[in-house]
């Protein structure tokens, strides 16, 4: 897998019943470990499951686990680092494509370390309707507190040094290959 870095690929989400929930097209692979794999955007386009098209708005590394129940989103926002979890089915590479199943929970940490759950009535809602089970339920509340406790502790991925460290390589990287498009930075 070590092939893809440096190589644009793409990542798909999708919602419990299979349904396509969000594209993000073309991310720039950074790294590929045993157990998760690196992204860089900037400007990416993504692409809803209602077929509306948006640009992300600031440069972002987000790290996609193997072997974890949720993903991560570091946000280089004006005000500083920002952290976004999303809980999710641990990550798969398909054809050169990461795929995931999103339930709806997230956690948001601001440059000022507080630590914020978000869209648990979306996921009232869709645990309803569409029958998470009570195995998924209890996996995402166990995440929720392992996740949390990372963020306090400052520990991989939400060592601010370390995402630094990815996005130097992510420019690095995308300078060396010589990538002109304005929608890049």
């Amino acid at each position: 897998m070590d092939e893809l870095i440096g190589k644009r690929i793409e990542v798909q989400s999708y919602k419990h019943n299979g349904l396509m929930h969000r594209i993000w097209d073309a991310v720039f692979v950074i790294d590929v470990q045993p157990s998760y794999i690196v992204v860089g955007t900037s400007k990416v386009k993504v692409i809803e499951h209602d077929c509306k098209i948006w640009y992300t708005r600031e440069p972002a590394i987000s790290i996609y686990f193997k072997n974890k129940w949720w993903n991560i989103v570091a946000m280089f926002k004006k005000t500083g680092l920002t952290y976004y979890v999303n809980l999710a089915s641990p990550a798969i590479l398909d054809n050169k494509v990461i795929k995931y199943i999103d339930y709806d929970l997230d956690i948001k940490m601001f440059p000022e370390k507080t630590i914020k759950l978000i869209d648990v009535k979306e996921y009232t809602f869709n645990r309803r309707r569409f029958s998470y089970s009570e195995d998924i339920d209890k996996i995402l509340k166990f995440n929720i507190n392992e996740i949390k406790e990372l963020m306090k502790k400052g520990q991989f991925p939400f060592n601010d040094k370390q995402i630094k460290d990815y996005y130097e390589k992510f420019l690095k990287e995308m300078k060396e290959n010589g990538n002109t498009n304005k929608n890049t930075f």
